[in-house]
């Protein structure tokens, strides 16, 4: 079982090439490093203490993201989440998310944040069920709220909360 420990700013190149080969099967080379240009450095110099890691002797298999509002004191917010297809459905993400559900409200937050593609249907399914609630959106599109354009035009998106006990 992989050790879970904090994100350190010298895991990013690691990251980024985990992100270009995880996401390898499902996309092109060139995609995949477009991916992971949603990983720059900056996430670890700034976040590392909310970003977490799992790693074995094999190295990192998966790792979060995400970082506390600094707007207010309420929310925090998952940017990316990565499981290397070898541990996919073993309960690797659900850990991340759960220790980071535990960091966030010991830290006094209380609800979480998180978006997707609407393509992401593994991404939508897995949200539900950690408990997170689908945001309401400006249109429904087979039965989901989008927020049309969230990321630029084209770029539509699903949003997901979740309440967190402090």
């Amino acid at each position: 079982m992989p050790e879970l420990r904090q994100a350190r700013v010298g895991d990013h190149g690691t990251i980024v090439r985990c992100v270009q080969q995880w996401w390898g099967d499902s996309r092109t080379p060139a995609q995949a490093r477009e991916l992971s240009l949603l990983l720059p450095k900056l996430f670890l110099q700034f976040f590392s203490s909310t970003s977490l890691i799992l790693e074995d002797e094999a190295g990192i298999r998966a790792f979060l993201v995400g970082f506390h509002a600094a707007d207010n004191d309420e929310e925090a917010y998952i940017h990316f989440v990565g499981v290397d297809p070898e541990l996919r459905g073993q309960g690797a993400g659900r850990r991340l998310y759960t220790a980071f559900f535990q960091r966030a409200a010991e830290a006094g937050r209380t609800e979480v944040r998180a978006i997707t593609s609407p393509a992401n249907t593994g991404s939508i399914a897995f949200h539900r069920a950690m408990g997170f609630t689908l945001e309401s959106g400006d249109r429904m599109v087979d039965g989901l709220p989008l927020h049309s354009d969230y990321d630029g035009p084209g770029q539509d998106r699903v949003c997901f909360y979740k309440r967190i006990a402090r």
